[in-house]
């Protein structure tokens, strides 16, 4: 009987711990889909971008996936 009881303890445990890693898997999935901030000159230009250095302070991405995005 106590056996059954530690079982079921051990059970509800793993099951718990299991959607905890299923909702921080979730979360760490959506958050891939955010835009950078800065990109580099290579992603700026394999996505389609030129790369605009007449800007004041950084260069910037022009045309592309990352259009407006600066590039360091």
């Amino acid at each position: 009987m106590r056996i059954r009881r530690i079982l079921a303890a051990v059970f509800a445990t793993a099951a718990l711990a299991g959607l905890g890693l299923t909702g921080a898997a979730t979360a760490t999935a959506s958050a891939g889909s955010v835009t950078p901030a800065s990109v580099t000159p290579g992603e700026c230009t394999d996505n389609g971008g030129k790369i605009d250095r007449s800007t004041p302070v950084l260069p910037t991405c022009r045309g592309g996936m990352y259009d407006g995005q600066t590039v360091d």
